[in-house]
């Protein structure tokens, strides 16, 4: 197996990974990424049969001992559906969708289409950040609506989704730890005081009923919530900025956006590049042993530009759907992302608002993206309406 040296945080990379997956994927099908001292998949075919080997999961057979500091974050995580396996993974989530339901979010539709208008007609006349203007603020209002908190606490909603996710980029320091745990135990006590008042047919009354008859515990109830957020703010951000640029870039946002456009956002720049998996037995696959804890890393960028997959993988290209395989950026199997749905609802409705109400919206600036990696999204994301 080939071994690679790339750093996840060398300036280069940042702005454009994609070189360096076709060199991973020109390997075979596992190489070692050096700097995370794994290997790592990066075709499609590969990652997508490794998301969905049940012999890999999210939860470390042999957990390390978390430093004191970081102690209320991991509170957390040990309750999350995305990093536990069967039997717990699988109560929990299949009571998290009796409240999570495809008609709730369906209903969603209208009103995430009447937040995009508000955020429209609130823009400046001049150039401005779109980021701060559309994409961070659609999200996670949607979400405050959906959990029934007040849409006025959004702000700190923000602060602690960013400082919590923290926990996930690489190169992350020492303060960056304590600002998670510390986000975690803020977060934590703002549901606990919601939970004593929930509004009436909130998605946080829907689970507290369930976990009133003993189907869910209190901490899963809280775990779930801050994981709706984490997850669904921090990735639609990201998606909405990429793909704003991969639609103006590639000469069809003036086309609008509906549900092929979307995949193609999803596909062509992914919001989330890299998911671990560890394995849960000794095993062999793709010409590799595994011991049991053995982590590997699947890299969803990668597979989402894969050219056995995709036709000319770096053209943004709304056109080949149906025929194209659907982008791994949910994931697949057991760990497929349960608010799916949800993105992909305010991506049509958010996005075609915006294009349909702005169709000369102008780039006046070269995007830049952040140093977030496993994440990738811009800094900001300067336009003229």
């Amino acid at each position: 197996m080939q071994r690679f040296d790339q750093s996840p945080v060398d300036p280069a990379f940042v702005q454009d990974p994609y070189p360096f997956y076709d060199r991973l994927r020109a390997a075979g099908p596992l190489a070692i990424w050096s700097d995370y001292d794994m290997p790592v998949a990066s075709s499609r075919a590969v990652v997508d049969a490794l998301l969905r080997d049940r012999r890999f999961g999210r939860e470390d057979p042999y957990p390390p001992a978390r430093p004191d500091h970081q102690a209320s974050f991991w509170a957390v995580e040990a309750h999350s559906m995305l990093e536990l396996e069967p039997p717990r993974h699988t109560r929990l989530r299949s009571q998290v969708l009796r409240a999570f339901t495809s008609r709730r979010i369906a209903a969603l539709g209208p009103e995430i289409a009447a937040l995009a208008a508000t955020l429209i007609d609130a823009f400046p006349a001049g150039e401005f950040d779109l980021l701060d203007a559309f994409a961070r603020p659609l999200p996670v209002l949607v979400i405050a609506r959906l959990l029934g908190v007040p849409e006025g606490d959004a702000p700190d909603l923000l602060r602690w989704s960013n400082a919590m996710v923290g926990m996930y980029q690489a190169g992350r320091s020492h303060a960056d730890e304590v600002a998670a745990a510390t986000a975690a135990a803020e977060f934590t006590a703002y549901l606990r005081d919601v939970f004593r008042r929930p509004v009436a047919d909130s998605l946080i009354a829907r689970l507290l009923e369930v976990a009133a008859e003993g189907k869910l515990a209190p901490e899963e109830v809280e775990a779930t919530c801050i994981l709706l957020l984490n997850a669904g703010h921090e990735a639609t951000v990201h998606t909405i900025g990429n793909g704003v640029v991969g639609l103006i870039s590639a000469g069809v946002w003036d086309r609008g956006v509906g549900a092929a456009a979307v995949e193609e956002v999803l596909r062509h720049d992914p919001p989330l590049h890299m998911f671990t998996r560890y394995a849960m037995e000794d095993v062999e696959v793709f010409g590799h042993r595994f011991a049991r804890g053995d982590q590997v890393g699947l890299l969803l960028g990668a597979a989402n530009r894969d050219p056995s997959a995709y036709a000319d993988p770096t053209r943004f290209h709304p056109d080949r759907y149906p025929d194209a395989p659907p982008p791994v950026s949910f994931g697949a199997g057991l760990h497929f992302c349960i608010g799916a749905p949800l993105a992909r609802l305010e991506l049509v409705e958010g996005l075609g608002a915006l294009a349909a109400r702005c169709p000369d919206l102008a780039i006046v600036e070269p995007p830049r993206y952040a140093d977030i990696y496993h994440f990738h999204g811009l800094d900001r994301l300067m336009v003229r309406p």
